[in-house]
């Protein structure tokens, strides 16, 4: 066996009298490394051949939210502030909750839910869970199945969920949950910069590894200036489903929530469950919310009845609309030839 000299590198090995023959003949000898597995990234990866991916017993996707939402489902929700995004997520959650129907989705059957919300008061959010609860069909979730984080109730400031830390406090309470929502990402993943892709790379692994546990996750987000989601778009990439909450052209504040539901990426769902539509939320006088949808040809169609009756042009109605002249024109001799039903009052053309 050859004795070596102590040393704290190469170099001193060498200047005590080591030599490069002596280093070979250790290199030649030293046994054959085998990795100990212990962490994700020395855990091998299996490859399958194609006879084993299509004999492979492999549980069909459920949906928690047909047709827009399967298990281990990603999807985001964006929209620009105050258009009404985190009521319709709780409407999301509770209808998944409760195993019932919102909008024009519905749960199969109810699963648990986690909401986590990075910056509204705790107050505000109980009034507007209790107007969706209140005003839905399905009656409240069974006790335990639809659970909340908001800030004002912790005893030190809600995680940032763009670094391990974060996510781990979140951990334990994943046990059971179905869905989770993120309300939303500005408030929740705090590190690094928005514009830039390497930023979501923690949360894009995070949400991949629950996703390989069945869990399925609603990022709720906001839109920028130009009414794209904000940030990097590198976020969609992973994604299953992403839609976007947009005002009509001719909202007015008084409308309250008001808005129209366009989907962007839609994977597996086609045809009309893809088509845009138009939701309303009103507050009952019990304090209950109270939903209308109508489908957005539709919408258009009732806002191009006043917007003639009042002496428009085809260019005027199509701006103001934000649809085609061509468009603008079928629509204008729908009105002109009574497809809309009566009208009391027709300008010259």
């Amino acid at each position: 066996m050859i004795e070596l000299p102590d040393a704290k590198d190469l170099s001193e090995w060498v200047e005590k009298g080591s030599t490069c023959e002596v280093l070979l003949d250790l290199i030649r000898n030293a046994p054959e490394w085998k990795p100990q597995f212990g962490t994700a990234s020395e855990v091998p990866l299996v490859a399958l051949t194609v006879e084993e991916l299509l004999t492979r017993e492999i549980k069909p996707r459920e949906m928690l939210l047909d047709p827009i939402l399967p298990e281990q489902g990603l999807a985001m929700l964006y929209a620009y502030r105050g258009v009404g995004k985190t009521y319709i997520a709780l409407g999301i959650a509770a209808a998944v909750a409760s195993g019932g129907s919102f909008l024009r989705w519905a749960a199969p059957r109810p699963r648990r839910v986690l909401y986590v919300d990075g910056e509204l008061p705790a107050k505000t959010l109980q009034e507007r869970s209790a107007m969706i609860i209140a005003g839905s069909e399905n009656g409240e979730p069974a006790p335990g199945s639809l659970q909340f984080i908001t800030p004002d109730v912790q005893q030190r400031p809600i995680p940032d969920l763009a670094i391990p830390e974060g996510q781990r406090l979140i951990e334990p309470h994943l046990d059971g949950i179905a869905l989770l929502v993120l309300d939303n990402l500005s408030a929740l993943c705090r590190y690094g910069k928005e514009n830039e892709g390497e930023g979501w790379l923690p949360v894009q692994e995070w949400a991949l590894a629950l996703r390989r546990r069945g869990i399925s996750v609603l990022f709720v987000h906001h839109a920028g200036k130009n009414f794209a989601q904000r940030g990097t778009s590198r976020r969609e990439d992973l994604l299953d489903m992403v839609f976007t909450l947009k005002r009509p052209a001719n909202y007015n504040p008084s409308d309250g929530l008001r808005c129209e539901v366009h989907f962007e990426k839609t994977r597996g769902m086609l045809g009309d469950a893809a088509k845009p539509f138009e939701v309303r939320m009103e507050a009952g006088a019990d304090g209950r919310a109270v939903w209308t949808r109508k489908e957005l040809e539709d919408a258009k169609a009732q806002q191009a009845i006043a917007l003639y009756a009042e002496g428009m042009s085809v260019r005027d109605v199509a701006e103001e609309l934000e649809i085609s002249k061509s468009a603008a024109h079928r629509l204008r001799k729908r009105w002109a030839g009574d497809s809309f039903g009566e009208v009391s009052h027709r300008p010259a053309m």
